[in-house]
């Protein structure tokens, strides 16, 4: 009886120690640093990097407002421009932060998704109609409307953009960098909880 409680005691400590050591963030699982430190950029703390033409990364828009409650923050953004599917969801992004001075909030995110992804059924006129709306809804001139001097301001800022992707070898959507040194290896996670919580270690670290 004795080896029984005996063995059951190690059995408890080594899932206890198993359990332990999986909630501190490995790096090349869960996080890896980056080749180029970003800091000179001055991006918020947390910073996630996306594309509006991306689907994972319309599953963690809905996602975020529950992640910065977890990390006690409010996320940055950046949008890719990988290729020209990007670029124009990286114009009609900037054009919107451009003109808040600040990022979009979730509801308006929400809808840029939406019409950023209404699908190959969807006209041309469509799409426009739509990423029209999610604009002048809130009293903001649509993408399609905007000054050359505005022209000008959103294309320094998808330089900006492209640069960061660039020296920070992002090849993937959706990811956040914490620090400016560390990318989030979000495949390396189950949950959101998770994700907070090696964006809580990094933060940290």
């Amino acid at each position: 009886m004795k080896k029984m409680i005996a063995l059951f005691l190690v059995a408890i400590s080594t899932l206890m120690v198993g359990c332990s050591e999986n909630s501190t963030p490995v790096e090349g699982k869960q996080y890896r640093t980056l080749s180029n430190n970003l800091a000179t950029y001055r991006l918020p703390q947390v910073t996630e990097v996306f594309s509006l033409n991306c689907g994972h990364c319309k599953q963690m828009e809905s996602q975020l407002p529950k992640l910065e409650k977890l990390i006690d923050q409010s996320v940055g953004k950046v949008h890719v421009t990988f290729n020209e599917s990007a670029q124009i969801g990286a114009m009609i992004y900037y054009s919107a932060e451009m003109q808040l001075g600040k990022k979009p909030d979730h509801e308006m995110m929400l809808d840029l998704f939406n019409a950023a992804q209404m699908g190959d059924g969807a006209t041309l006129a469509e799409k426009k109609g739509q990423i029209d709306n999610a604009f002048k809804s809130r009293g903001l001139v649509s993408p399609y409307d905007i000054t050359e001097e505005q022209q000008n301001q959103l294309f320094q800022a998808m330089q900006i953009a492209d640069e960061i992707i660039t020296k920070g070898e992002i090849n993937g959507v959706p990811t956040f960098i914490v620090n400016g040194k560390y990318e989030i290896i979000t495949a390396g996670h189950e949950t959101i909880e998770e994700i907070a919580n090696t964006i809580n270690y990094l933060i940290k670290k």
